[in-house]
């Protein structure tokens, strides 16, 4: 639409175009949306930094840099902006005068190196005398020290030597500077593979002191351990970090806190926990957090040993002292991260993953009962201590993608990022709605429904969308699929089915050894909630889902034939493959028991592969093939197995990648093939 203005003192006419209208989201726009991560309040409480992610389209890459906004919002600069390059865990200096950062600028193998800021101006640079990579900063209370966290470096390679008799080609054989060895993978760990790290051997994560006068570092204890989120006490004395410092930590969950004096050398650490399960570890993300005057360490402690991620976590204090520590959340029944004090000491803040959404509660850190700060259908994360009793802390909502936000000692919220205000005003957001049903059983189940923007909800085609985990949940945050789909015209079902967490541990548990189980019924559940409303077409069905969202999916089509088509992404259907195969050692043998001992619940995990003769629907699988937490070999599997039965499926492997696809063009594709093969089209040419 062209408007017209007339302009005072000329006579003329200007042309001024219309801002055009909101268009429905679709594969294109991946790549408009900005990850905010990882706030951080300077010592003042002036001014909030943090990670900004954003994609290159050219490049085909995604990239990281760092920002700052003042506390009053008054302001935001960019601080990093080397195209091409990737910054993050921005730390301010306790006396404000610095900002450290990691970044691989100009390593060769990719490796994160300690940079760092003088904030009165100038180019930051790169620290030496660290070997390795650095994955994360703490800096120690007087500001000359810090604490990192750094990947042992790969061993060094010999160069190539021609060997044997000249070949015809003698100048394609001859080394050249820089050509390296292979060496052979040698495995001896019970844990021998993980995704994105590959195949594991003797290198650790271990914590490092730094001290910025002599530009060196030293090790902060003894042994050969992994050691994680460290955290000063309040006097610069000690450091609290997470290590499992078992004989042999491939075999069990028993990672604790552990306490070691700062001193010239390392020297031993002394445990703080005893608790056999997961302290701190897989799932929490969450530092220990020191008391204001250093007597108390409040942590996450994990759930029952034999649940693994079905259990419920927990918050806990313990004295730096030694001595038993005290669950404060018992009755929550909820899981429970990080962990903030505030200024007094008296109240500890943290997160709770709560029916489709993470709130921000409090409990005194004496123990009581747990009081909301901040609640509602959004997603919070990430908080850390404000000036005035306040937080800063990421926020999302199913219209708004993550933003930094503040919050008061009121519960007062605002909005103090904006990376996406810009592309929201370019697009329809579709609706999501809370949604509550009854499972086959009578089990009452929860989940969301998308719905088209701009249309009546009325006979829908419909998609099925599962989540991953499937100790997870959909929350009430962003969710870019959700509306791909449904800017393409489709109504979007997503439930959280038994086994997903955030409805207490009876519900997460009820899928332990039972992977299809009360999952099906409950999915299928939301999908004739759906057809009942009215909003889904029961002839227009169709069921995906990534990781365990793909594993219920092949669940979902050997046990009901009413979709029309499926896409199984990252999944897994012969769980008898998975053992030895992927990263899940542990947790195999813990629940599902060894398979010579309980071949009868491998098999019943297992029935869509076994049974693949029961599905009808045309099923595109998809996968990449550097994927070590569910392999490729999975999808193969599946797709050999249907084709083999006469029924329409793909396969689309993507080179290079991991579980969690990183390509931009990738990420692109991945889409619109999914939306492509639930239309019954060809996909577009990648290469176009």
């Amino acid at each position: 639409m062209i408007g017209r203005m007339a302009m005072l003192g000329f006579g003329a006419l200007m042309l001024v175009a219309a801002a055009p209208d909101p268009h429905p989201v679709g594969p294109d726009d991946i790549a408009q949306i900005k990850g905010v991560r990882d706030p951080q309040v300077d010592p003042a409480g002036l001014w909030v930094a943090y990670a900004v992610q954003s994609t290159d389209i050219a490049a085909d890459k995604q990239e990281s840099h760092l920002w700052m906004t003042r506390w009053d919002g008054s302001r935001t600069v960019q601080i990093t902006s080397r195209k091409g390059e990737n910054e993050a865990n921005p730390r301010f200096s306790p006396d404000g005068q610095w900002l450290a950062f990691t970044s691989s600028r100009g390593d060769d193998k990719g490796d994160s190196a300690l940079w760092l800021l003088d904030r009165a101006g100038g180019e930051a640079m790169k620290l030496p005398g660290i070997k390795g990579s650095v994955s994360d900063i703490v800096w120690a209370p007087d500001a000359r020290t810090l604490a990192l966290v750094i990947t042992d470096p790969e061993p060094e390679d010999k160069p190539t030597k021609p060997e044997g008799d000249k070949p015809a080609d003698a100048a394609a054989s001859v080394a050249k500077p820089g050509d390296k060895k292979p060496r052979p993978i040698v495995i001896d760990r019970f844990q021998f593979k993980a995704d994105s790290d590959g195949y594991l051997g003797k290198q650790r994560s271990r914590i490092w002191l730094y001290d910025l006068a002599s530009r060196t570092a030293r090790r902060l204890a003894t042994g050969d351990f992994d050691e994680d989120l460290p955290a000063w006490s309040p006097d610069g004395k000690s450091i609290v970090f997470v290590s499992n410092r078992t004989p042999d930590p491939d075999r069990n969950y028993d990672t604790n806190l552990f306490l070691a004096t700062v001193g010239d050398k390392p020297l031993a650490p002394r445990a703080l926990t005893a608790f056999p399960g997961d302290d701190n570890g897989r799932g929490s993300g969450s530092y220990p957090a020191w008391s204001p005057d250093g007597k108390t360490v409040a942590y996450v402690q994990g759930g029952p040993v034999a649940l693994i991620g079905y259990g419920v976590r927990t918050l806990a204090v313990v004295p730096a002292s030694g001595g038993a520590a005290r669950v404060l959340t018992a009755a929550l029944d909820r899981n429970v991260s990080d962990p903030v004090w505030t200024a007094d000491g008296r109240t500890i803040r943290f997160l709770i993953e709560d029916d489709g959404a993470v709130r921000l509660g409090e409990v005194a850190s004496t123990g009581g009962a747990v009081r909301d700060i901040a609640g509602g259908m959004r997603a919070f994360s990430s908080p850390v201590a404000g000036p005035n009793g306040a937080l800063a802390l990421l926020m999302s909502d199913p219209a708004h993608p993550t933003e930094v936000h503040v919050i008061d000692a009121k519960g007062s919220l605002r909005q103090l990022s904006h990376q996406n205000d810009a592309w929201l005003k370019t697009v329809a957001i579709a609706p999501v709605a809370p949604t509550r049903f009854q499972s086959k059983d009578g089990t009452d189940v929860h989940g969301f429904l998308v719905t088209p923007p701009g249309k009546p909800a009325k006979r829908l085609p419909t998609i099925l969308y599962n989540h991953g985990g499937p100790q997870a949940q959909f929350d009430a945050g962003f969710n870019i699929v959700w509306q791909i789909f449904a800017g393409q015209g489709y109504a979007v079902v997503s439930t959280n089915p038994r086994g997903s967490t955030g409805r207490g541990e009876a519900f997460a548990k009820a899928l332990y050894a039972d992977w299809g189980g009360p999952a099906v019924p409950d999915a299928l559940a939301g999908v004739d909630d759906a057809v009942a409303k009215g909003v889904a077409d029961p002839d227009r069905l169709y069921v995906g889902g990534w990781s365990y969202g793909g594993m219920l999916t092949n669940y979902l089509i050997a046990s009901d034939t009413r979709f029309k088509a499926a896409v199984s992404g990252a999944s897994i259907a012969n769980v008898l493959a998975g053992y030895g195969t992927d990263q899940y050692i542990r947790d195999y043998e813990v629940e599902l028991g060894r398979p010579w001992e309980h071949m009868d619940v491998w098999l019943r995990s297992s029935y869509p592969f076994y049974h693949a003769d029961r599905i009808k629907t045309p099923t595109l699988f998809m996968a990449g093939d550097k994927d070590f937490n569910v392999p490729l070999l999975n999808s193969e599997q599946m797709y050999q197995a249907l084709s083999s039965l006469g029924v329409k499926s793909g396969l689309i492997i993507y080179p290079g990648e991991h579980h969690g696809l990183r390509r931009p063009s990738f990420l692109k594709d991945r889409m619109e093939r999914w939306l492509a093969w639930y239309a019954g089209q060809k996909a577009p040419d990648l290469a176009k």
